[in-house]
């Protein structure tokens, strides 16, 4: 199958890259490709003549999207639907990844894939602008809403919490957000997966299996990672008392996959990736080191 991936330097996109193999996969990024550039995007898929384009491109700086909500709708909403009018054009499939932010965490069940969105950030509304223009668009669009994603590199949860730990700073992670931390290898595997499959169009939910809240996460990280350090347990409400200003996040945004699920494709739970994650970085690192 004759593959485009777009934001191909980013977590996701470099695993994707691997999970793809055997495929002749064109993988861009973002110094290649701008999909805020409509003509671009047009010429990038005609010379790739992809029969499906992953569309991982995307602003995901939930600050910067708070502070700059405009450049926010214009990579998340208008790059996705720049990508979808040029597949469109070219008859190629579109997966599209979106995010557990499209919904408002007061439901307090896990969201099904037909479930009401209201985004209660930028981050969160542009993305769900994103999904609606990319499928307005492109009628062969999946929609995939992803959670929590960690993958190899330093700007992610993961290593944020070992750093805070290592530099002796106070870890305080809240309880009150729950969702599923995802590995960036399962995903790009379930997402292979759906391809291969030739998934119907719609909308899919795919994450590990499970729920965690940020406390939860960044407790499991510490003790995978055997750094002996406390953690303590907070609200957001302690936090923002705190001086706290970051955007607003769902309460909880767990995601049931039922779509993908009736498909043969499933991710393991979440603890059992973190582990495997863990040991691949271990397995790499020599041991004088």
């Amino acid at each position: 199958m004759q593959i485009l991936i777009t934001g191909a330097g980013g977590q996701l996109g470099r695993e994707l890259r691997r999970a793809l193999a055997g495929h002749d996969v064109t993988a861009l990024a973002r110094a290649q490709l701008d999909v805020c550039d409509a003509e671009a995007v047009r010429a990038a898929v005609e010379r790739a003549r992809p029969e499906a384009v992953v569309h991982c491109a995307a602003l995901t700086d939930t600050t910067r999207c708070e502070r700059e909500p405009e450049l926010a709708v214009a990579v998340n909403a208008g790059g996705a639907e720049n990508v979808a009018r040029a597949c469109s054009a070219a008859g190629a499939r579109l997966v599209a990844i979106s995010t557990n932010e499209v919904f408002d965490g007061e439901t307090g069940a896990p969201y099904a894939e037909d479930d009401e969105p209201s985004a209660v950030n930028a981050y969160g509304r542009s993305k769900l602008e994103g999904e609606r223009r990319a499928r307005a668009a492109h009628a062969d669009t999946l929609v995939v809403r992803v959670a929590w994603l960690y993958g190899e590199g330093e700007a992610n949860f993961i290593e944020k919490v070992r750093a805070a730990a290592r530099a002796g700073r106070t870890l305080r992670f809240v309880t009150d957000e729950v969702a599923t931390p995802t590995a960036d290898a399962d995903l790009a595997t379930a997402l292979r997966a759906l391809l291969e499959r030739q998934a119907p169009a719609g909308v899919y939910h795919l994450t590990n299996e499970g729920e965690a809240s940020r406390y939860d996460w960044a407790a499991e990280i510490l003790r995978l990672s055997r750094i002996d350090a406390p953690v303590e347990r907070v609200t957001t409400a302690e936090l923002r008392a705190g001086g706290y200003a970051g955007p607003r996040k769902p309460r909880y945004s767990v995601l049931a996959n039922t779509r993908a699920a009736a498909l043969g494709v499933t991710l393991r739970p979440w603890q059992e990736a973190l582990a495997a994650f863990v040991a691949r970085e271990r397995a790499r690192v020599p041991a004088d080191e």
